[in-house]
This record gives C-alpha cells, sequence and structure tokens, in this order.
C-alpha cells in the first residue's frame, strides 16, 4: 500500500473520476462483459486519520472458464483485490462485478449467498480451509450438509472430487495426517463442493516446495477444465506464470502488465507454448514498464519517446537504452 501524498487525488476527486469514467463508457459496454469485471477500481483505507491508497483504478477481464493467475508484491494491491472480489470487503468507487453480481450494492443476505453458493475459497493457511477433527471425505461433504445435501449424495460427491483432485487415497485421514500438498488438494475439493462459478485462491502454494506447488496446480487446473470453474490465483510468486495460461500484474494499486501462454504448432509440427508479455495501456493512456525493462535499461526520471511507423521507441533521458 502506499500513503497518498499531496500529488494523490482524495477521495471526493476519486469518486467523482469514477462516475465519470463509468458515464463515459455507457454506450461501450462491451468492454466491460466478463464473469468477473473491474473497471476504474478504488481502494481507499483511513487509518488513525491518514488515507491509504490500496487501489487507484484498477481494471480487470476475466472470461468465464479462465484460469488467472494474479500476481504482485507484498503492498502492490492484489490481497485487496481478493478481498472485493470474495466479497470480504467493498471497493471505495469504480465497478467491480463477478458472475452477475453487483459487489458495491449487494445487501448483506445477498453477499451472504454470493459467498456460500457462488465462489469457493482456498487460503494459504490450511487451518483456514480444513477441520482438524474431520477426514477428508468429512471435510468435503461439509459444506454440501449445510447446504442441505446429505447422506450418500453428499459422501459419493465428495469422493469424487478427492479423486479429481488426485488425493482419493486421503479419503479417511485427518488433516495432520496429510502431507501439505495433499492438505490443499483437499482444499480445493472442499471449495467446489457446492459447485461455485468462481474459485479464488490466496498464496496456495506458498508454503509449499517446487514439485508439490506444481501438483496443487494441477488440480486447480483440473477443476477449471472438468468443471468449468472460472479460477483466480493471488500469489507474489512471479514463477507462476509457467503454471498458467493468463498472468496479470499488479503494481502500485493499478494493473500493471501481463503474461500470456499460447500454444502454436512450430515448423516441425510439434505444439509449443509461446509466452508474450504486455504492458496494459489504460484509457487515459498509461502504462507501466515492467520492471525488469527498468533495471535492465536503468530508467529513471523522464524518458524519451519515439513514434516509430509500427511502434514506439523508449529511452533513457541521457539517450542510454532502448526497450
Amino acid at each position: 500500500m502506499s500513503v497518498v501524498r499531496e500529488d494523490v487525488p482524495d477521495l471526493a476527486t476519486l469518486q467523482r473520476r469514477a462516475a465519470q469514467r463509468a458515464a463515459d463508457r455507457a454506450g461501450g459496454a462491451d468492454r466491460l462483459r466478463g464473469h468477473i469485471v473491474c473497471d476504474s477500481l478504488v481502494r481507499i483505507f483511513t487509518t488513525e486519520g491518514v488515507e491509504v491508497v490500496a487501489l487507484q483504478g484498477l481494471d480487470l477481464v476475466v472470461d468465464r472458464g479462465e484460469l488467472v493467475a494474479i500476481v504482485g508484491a507484498s503492498g502492490s494491491g492484489k490481497s485487496t483485490v481478493l478481498n472485493i472480489l470474495s466479497g470480504l470487503d467493498t471497493p471505495t468507487a469504480g465497478i467491480a462485478r463477478v458472475a452477475g453480481y453487483d459487489l458495491l450494492t449487494m445487501s448483506a443476505r445477498k453477499r451472504l449467498r454470493y459467498r456460500r453458493h457462488t465462489v469457493g475459497f482456498v487460503w494459504q493457511q490450511t487451518s483456514r480451509n480444513l477441520l482438524p477433527y474431520l477426514t477428508a471425505r468429512e471435510n468435503v461433504a461439509l459444506p454440501m450438509q449445510l447446504a442441505g445435501r446429505r447422506g450418500r449424495a453428499a459422501r459419493r460427491r465428495a469422493v469424487e472430487l478427492l479423486e479429481l483432485v488426485g488425493v482419493e487415497h486421503c479419503a479417511d485421514r485427518m488433516p495432520g495426517q496429510m502431507s501439505g500438498g495433499e492438505q490443499q488438494r483437499c482444499a480445493v475439493a472442499v471449495a467446489v463442493a457446492n459447485d461455485p462459478e468462481v474459485l479464488f485462491a490466496d498464496e496456495p502454494t506458498g508454503e509449499l516446495d517446487e514439485a508439490t506447488a506444481a501438483e496443487v496446480f494441477g488440480a486447480l487446473r483440473t477443476i477449471n477444465a472438468e468443471l468449468g470453474v472460472t479460477v483466480v490465483v493471488v500469489t507474489h510468486d512471479p514463477q507462476v506464470a509457467t503454471q498458467v495460461r493468463r498472468t496479470v500484474a499488479i503494481r502500485d494499486g493499478r494493473t500493471a502488465s501481463e503474461v500470456r501462454r499460447t500454444a502454436r504448432v512450430g515448423a516441425d509440427g510439434v505444439e509449443e507454448l509461446v509466452t508474450e508479455e504486455y504492458a496494459v495501456l489504460d484509457r487515459a493512456g498509461r502504462m507501466q514498464l515492467p520492471a525488469a525493462f527498468v533495471d535492465a535499461l536503468a530508467l529513471a526520471d523522464r524518458v524519451k519517446l519515439t513514434l516509430e511507423p509500427d511502434h514506439v521507441q523508449v529511452r533513457s533521458g541521457d539517450g542510454r537504452g532502448t526497450t
């Protein structure tokens, strides 16, 4: 998070700008179609009289059935986005919609229904995902039972979900009898027990080694592919880009860049994954250069821009380097 300085607009200004942008887009609703939509999203916290801007006009669109990772350093705003999308927090201004729910105007009752039936959660701390005195099967069956789905049907579905994420062998084990990776895969099964449309995962591999983390991401990909659940993973680990097809980077409360992995068939006929990085351009024409580019060319203060026929050239103000 960043403390508001003199050059940061106050709350009233941010709200006014967000409202104006929403009005300007009245005739261009196509851009706001998605299973998850954040547009000009602002979140300001006030602590001991000091305003702290966590989100400064963030834009994000996730289509139905996508598997997306949101990546950012500590204080970038990624946890704030997750809390808003999961219904745990409300934004200060802008647009936030998930599966047709307007997260700014939801009543308390509708918010509770949203959290119980529309979205599922996997937290980094397994203690928030699994009850320690229940077996894996019982943990997965519990959300269904609370929703009125009892008896054999719930138990059968619980086993099916454990099989889907590759931990059916843990069905009769307590969480303390499972490895960290097994616990997190069980947590994925718990999160989709009530057939949510969207699954949010907060640092689901933060406490796991690389091999085990790959197994957890494999479970998330399976849930995404087999059940059609839209999956959003929030993490500080930029290496997650190798596990998903689309990674969105957040910096200073704004969407900064995207990494996309697409499958292409090479000249030898073998399919390969191609990774490309994009800067995100907002409607005011602003973008953030990837930090690696800035560091590589020692860009600082001002940069020189040159418009070429098919690209924009960016140079250091003293003439060093080009990107």
